[in-house]
């Protein structure tokens, strides 16, 4: 039987102290529109067309929720948690400025061989935000296809 694929990541949330601040900073710093709040505990930002970033309140996501159309599971994190965006490497010079203008210091660039870049930031619950080269794992994938796999014993 062959195993079903999956197409991308469709959400990923990260766990913050208060859900308004945290989605006004990311309104602010990279424009994503709030697409749906529920109280005190949730926001979700449209990232892309169909990518969305879900800003949970810490410790509020601890019992099910029971819902019409069934039960989401209990989850939480805490701790620094990563999170990283698709850059053009063309405009990484732009982004620091971009990030100055809003007093946000850029704690590590990492070249990523000739061509990509990473800048790395905190957000205000103390996130490692990361604006990466947007092929960047692409180049990887396609070069890890061209070497022959070795079997792992």
């Amino acid at each position: 039987m062959m195993t079903p694929t999956t197409r991308r990541i469709v959400e990923t949330c990260l766990y913050v102290a208060d859900v308004d601040r945290a989605a006004e900073w990311y309104c602010r710093v990279f424009g994503f529109p709030i697409i749906f709040a529920q109280e005190d505990r949730l926001r979700a930002l449209q990232v892309a067309q169909d990518q969305v970033l879900l800003l949970f309140k810490e410790k509020a996501t601890l019992q099910p929720i029971t819902m019409a159309g069934g039960v989401i599971p209990p989850h939480d994190g805490s701790g620094p948690a990563h999170i990283a965006f698709a850059m053009r490497t063309a405009e990484a010079e732009q982004w620091e400025k971009h990030l100055a203008t809003h007093d946000i210091a850029v704690e590590s660039r990492v070249r990523w061989g000739d061509h990509d870049r990473s800048l790395y930031f905190r957000d205000p619950d103390g996130h490692a935000v990361e604006l990466i080269s947007g092929d960047h794992w692409q180049k990887i994938a396609d070069a890890t296809q061209q070497v022959p796999a070795k079997s792992i014993r």
